[in-house]
């Protein structure tokens, strides 16, 4: 049973793909790569970011020891789960927000700066809403991986070594030479800028910002280089291919963990690993072509990892928000939410 359908070409998913791994590079650059002049491609992406069917984000890369993610299902009164994942769309601690099959109605990806903060956002905020009846929270004691750093893969090895010469690569330090970076508060404008349009120019960020478009280069260049800096560049799922969301949890012997996950890794499905807190100790998140697809991706994860006991599975039957970006009734993205970035 097909419950979305793929209405992006090829010359979209391309461009795309190529956002995905040079976020801010020129369209003459792109040109280079995709054989489409710079206007035909601007005009593609202008297309596409406009109709709400793909975006450009960028948002902080939050360290592990100055986050806390945490996995949140909420049960809710008779109807009122449309109106309660509304109302939690608007909040910028949720990162993800699914109706869902199960027990549950809704499952949320929260982050918060601690403990004490996300106590004070579940007690403060959301059990105090008015259709929510129970809440459980499995709080992630590992992110094994980045929410929403999917690749599409579209591109040919040889457009990607293209690309890479063209524009530099990507110029990522590895993770233990990154040090904590302490944002100011023109980076902390900036972010809140470009989480809804990665691609805003610097002059515009400039005039937003109230500053100089050299300075707006240099905190840019600072906070790529220092890895603070989270893309993602997403088609909207339902129009993907790849409409369905699940989240798979799963038990592991504690002293497997490292090669289970290591193992899943090596899957081309996208996968989101998070070792948690509670009666499982591994949440998977994933997109998939079908609800059908779901016993297959399963038995793909016990085939990578044999240890591997899967305790429970979850269909979104409707995604809300993905980051920082709020989708509509038809899928597509409307507006995103500007970020909390004190955290």
């Amino acid at each position: 049973m097909h419950t979305g359908e793929s209405v992006l070409g090829e010359p979209d998913l391309s461009l795309i793909h190529a956002l995905q791994l040079a976020p801010r590079a020129s369209w003459t650059q792109l040109s280079a790569v995709l054989g489409s002049s710079p206007d035909t491609l601007a005009r593609r992406w202008d297309h596409l970011t406009e109709g709400g069917w793909a975006w450009s984000s960028l948002l902080v890369a939050r360290s592990r020891d100055s986050t806390l993610y945490a996995w949140v299902e909420l049960e809710c009164a008779a109807g009122a789960a449309d109106a309660t994942a509304i109302e939690l769309t608007d909040d910028p601690y949720t990162l993800g927000v699914h109706q869902v099959t199960g027990e549950a109605d809704l499952v949320l990806l929260v982050v918060c700066p601690d403990l004490y903060a996300l106590d004070v956002y579940l007690a403060g905020r959301v059990r105090r809403l008015p259709g929510v009846l129970r809440s459980r929270t499995q709080v992630v004691t590992r992110l094994h991986n980045r929410p929403y750093r999917s690749r599409i893969e579209q591109l040919a090895p040889g457009q990607v070594r293209l690309l890479t010469d063209v524009t530099g690569g990507e110029k990522r330090p590895r993770q233990s030479a990154r040090p904590r970076m302490s944002l100011t508060d023109l980076d902390r404008a900036l972010v809140a800028e470009l989480a809804g349009d990665a691609r805003r120019s610097a002059a515009e960020l400039a005039r937003q910002c109230g500053t100089s478009e050299s300075t707006v280069r240099r905190r840019l260049d600072a906070l790529m280089a220092a890895g603070a800096l989270h893309h993602h560049c997403l088609p909207a799922p339902r129009f993907s291919g790849r409409p369905v969301w699940a989240l798979v949890t799963a038990d592991v012997q504690p002293l497997e963990v490292s090669s289970t996950v290591a193992a899943l890794s090596r899957l081309r499905h996208t996968l989101l690993i998070t070792s948690v807190t509670g009666p499982h100790n591994l949440a998977i998140a994933t997109w998939l072509r079908t609800v059908e697809e779901l016993h297959e991706m399963t038995s793909t994860l016990v085939r990578a990892a044999p240890t591997l006991r899967i305790t429970g599975t979850q269909v979104s039957l409707r995604t809300r928000k993905i980051g920082a970006q709020v989708l509509g009734p038809d899928g597509r993205r409307t507006h995103h939410i500007r970020p909390d970035v004190t955290i």
